[in-house]
């Protein structure tokens, strides 16, 4: 539906370490493979010893860089980052890489995750730094990898490496980082290893990404999983990891589900693999008499494959989807609303009418895309329709890197399975247990992160009034309120010449 906001993720990080290789292309075609990760800006920093620059802005990645751009990225290191905003607007201030110094030179970051305990880091830089904004936080960042960044300033008698390694264990939630100085690539994952995150091997150089297909798509072999509690540093010397924290692994359920791109392993699973298995479950628990299995694309393919191979149903492709449909701008105009799903999604009436439907999908959040979407299978024709989720009910919000709505929005927070499927005008709704899920990921329970579906956090959370997505942003913060980033150009003549211009 048009407005209808499904799960997104907090972002996908890329970094590469590869003398002699064209880094900032190898990034850019990294980002593309993560662009599911995040679409509302996009940024690669690179390195060639002596100069560290960074090119972002809003937009997928094909948007932001074309081959000018690409090209002024020289060096033998860079970092890329793809971003859907957790903390802080989304904005172009707040688009990453973020840009700091330190006590030796520059530093580049991007992040992936969400930090639980925003406002105590903005104490400790306030008594770290003083609680006049610099750097990112004084040109109007309002994002919490901008004050890590800061943290990461350190002093002169320490390297950016002895910083990372203090400044790390005081970090709380979910963060997958990749950030550089001149010199060197360093990857560092939460120690509960919320978000995915690999390392990976080029020929001449190593990469760390996000998820293994970013990894396939540059052509560089899949090494191992960066662990969770680990740093690891990338230079002419080689590599080096060091721990920073005692690993308890709790990865996010939900990246099996919906988040990560099926081509992917996660802790050596196939994320298709386990999609078709929840499917398979899913067709256990919840049996119906009906003519044809048919998914909602995409996300929902694998577990229709999965439910129709163990139900003996017959599967088939009952709706096209637009494929240039993705994240817009641009509202449509009323009457387009009023179509709602048909912007995204069109029933194919010749293979769905008269017949008695198994309609799979990963998720329901708000029900409005469902109820639109039945309606709209009911109009073409089907004679039943029966809705099946390959997850179980979301009802808690997640503070980790995931934007739900909010728990009052849920539809399942107060609704029974029975009566949401009432409510969204389905002859019946089954949704996959949390056993079923837990089983389908090969992962054992007790490491992975269900708390958006059992409201058991595994990282603890502060209270209330020091958690959400705008802290940042509020001026009675020890660091004052955030400038307007543009601002900060017209410190120099090209900066105003570039603002008074058209």
């Amino acid at each position: 539906m048009p407005g209808e906001k499904g799960p997104q993720d907090a972002c996908g990080v890329f970094g590469v370490w590869a003398p002699g290789e064209e880094v900032a292309k190898l990034t850019y075609f990294g980002l593309y493979a993560l662009q599911h990760r995040g679409q509302e800006s996009a940024g690669i920093a690179a390195s060639n010893g002596d100069q560290l620059l960074v090119y972002k802005d809003m937009g997928l990645v094909s948007q932001v860089f074309d081959e000018t751009a690409l090209n002024a990225l020289t060096g033998h290191i860079a970092i890329g980052h793809t971003r859907y905003s957790t903390t802080g607007a989304s904005t172009w201030e707040n688009a990453q890489p973020t840009l700091g110094p330190t006590a030796g030179g520059t530093i580049a970051l991007g992040h992936n995750g969400n930090l639980t305990n925003t406002a105590e880091l903005v104490d400790l830089v306030a008594e770290r730094y003083g609680s006049q904004r610099r750097g990112e936080l004084a040109r109007g960042t309002t994002t919490d990898t901008a004050l890590v960044t800061a943290l990461l300033q350190g002093d002169p008698d320490h390297t950016l490496e002895a910083t990372a390694l203090e400044v790390l264990p005081r970090l709380r939630g979910a963060f997958c980082l990749v950030f550089m100085d001149e010199h060197t690539l360093y990857a560092a994952r939460d120690p509960h290893g919320v978000r995915p995150m690999v390392l990976g091997r080029l020929e001449r150089g190593w990469v760390v990404a996000s998820e293994s297909a970013a990894l396939d798509i540059v052509g560089a072999s899949l090494v191992r999983e960066v662990e969770p509690g680990e740093l690891i540093a990338i230079d002419a010397d080689g590599l080096r990891s060091t721990r920073f924290a005692p690993a308890t692994p709790t990865g996010c359920s939900f990246e099996y589900i919906y988040l990560a791109r099926p081509d992917t392993s996660i802790s050596g699973r196939s994320v298709h693999a386990a999609r078709v298995e929840m499917g398979r479950a899913l067709a256990r628990e919840f049996p119906v008499d009906a003519d044809l299995v048919i998914p909602v694309p995409e996300s929902g393919t694998p577990a229709a494959i999965g439910y129709a191979a163990e139900s003996g149903i017959r599967y088939a492709q009952g709706l096209t989807k637009n494929a240039y449909v993705g994240r817009t701008f641009i509202q449509p105009s009323q009457t387009l609303r009023q179509l709602g799903i048909r912007l995204k999604l069109n029933p194919l009436k010749d293979v769905i009418r008269g017949q008695r439907l198994v309609v799979v999908d990963d998720t329901i959040v708000r029900g409005n895309t469902q109820r639109a979407l039945v309606r709209m299978l009911r109009e073409a024709g089907a004679a039943e329709v029966h809705v099946r989720i390959s997850a179980p009910p979301v009802k808690w919000p997640c503070f980790y890197g995931i934007d739900f709505a909010s728990r009052a929005e849920l539809i399942a927070t107060g609704l029974t399975p029975d009566e949401i499927g009432r409510s969204i005008g389905a002859d019946s709704l089954g949704y996959l247990s949390l056993e079923g899920m837990i089983e389908a990921t090969e992962q054992p329970s007790a490491r992975l992160c269900t708390a958006c579906f059992t409201g058991k956090y595994p990282i603890e959370l502060p209270p209330a009034d020091r958690l959400g997505k705008h802290l940042l942003e509020q001026s009675e913060l020890p660091l004052g309120a955030p400038e307007d980033g543009l601002s900060s150009l017209l410190t120099s003549t090209g900066g105003a010449s570039a603002l008074e211009q058209p």
